[in-house]
């Protein structure tokens, strides 16, 4: 007799057994899939207002970017400084976006010596290792101060880069900056963080 009730106290028990532990693995999916959106969410949100991953196109900026590089580009509570390089929404009477260098900000003076190819900045002159090309002028208006909200933006491949020496291009507001490139991370044999000049 007792081994018949221990026998139906075993069957009585195993399907509670069973029940509670599918509860849990239901549970543990439920969790895994919340913490999945949440990740999504987050990731999502970056890239929308504080992280872009951008394709360089063209080679403007040789040999500091190249064509076809993915860089990611940051925007939180960012202002355009010197040597930054930037992505920006359009020039003037140009309507795609653009990648260049900032070669000088709002109240800065700026003189360009097309003959002997210097860049003066506030008096001092530009060492500016990382160009090529020859820095020749163009049809646009070289200012001697830059006004408020602008900068003034070259391309380091100076020989073919259409920038702030083009009317096409001009002074760019500081509105019309996207955001500063960081690094390279794509294709991982040019993978770089890119960092100010030391003017």
């Amino acid at each position: 007799m007792s081994e018949r009730v221990a026998e139906k106290k075993k069957r009585n028990i195993e399907p509670r057994t069973i029940h509670l532990k599918n509860s849990q693995g239901t549970a543990g999916i439920y969790e895994w899939v919340h913490s999945l959106v949440f990740a999504v969410a987050v990731v999502v949100i970056l890239l929308t207002f504080f992280v872009r991953l951008v394709d360089v196109s063209g080679t403007s900026m040789k040999q500091t970017l190249q064509s076809k590089d993915k860089v990611i580009v940051t925007n939180f509570f960012y202002t355009p400084k010197q040597g930054d390089i930037v992505v920006i929404s359009h020039g003037a009477e140009y309507s795609e976006p653009i990648i260049k260098r900032v070669i000088a900000t709002e109240g800065q003076t700026l003189s360009i010596d097309f003959e002997k190819e210097k860049i003066t900045v506030d008096g001092v002159e530009l060492k500016e290792d990382y160009i090529q090309g020859h820095t020749h002028e163009e049809d646009g208006e070289i200012p001697k101060v830059i006004p408020k909200g602008k900068v003034f933006v070259l391309g380091d491949n100076r020989g073919v880069s259409m920038d702030s020496r083009s009317k096409a291009i001009g002074l760019i507001d500081v509105h019309d900056i996207i955001g500063k490139a960081q690094f390279v991370v794509f294709p991982f044999n040019n993978a770089k963080y890119l960092a100010n000049p030391e003017y």
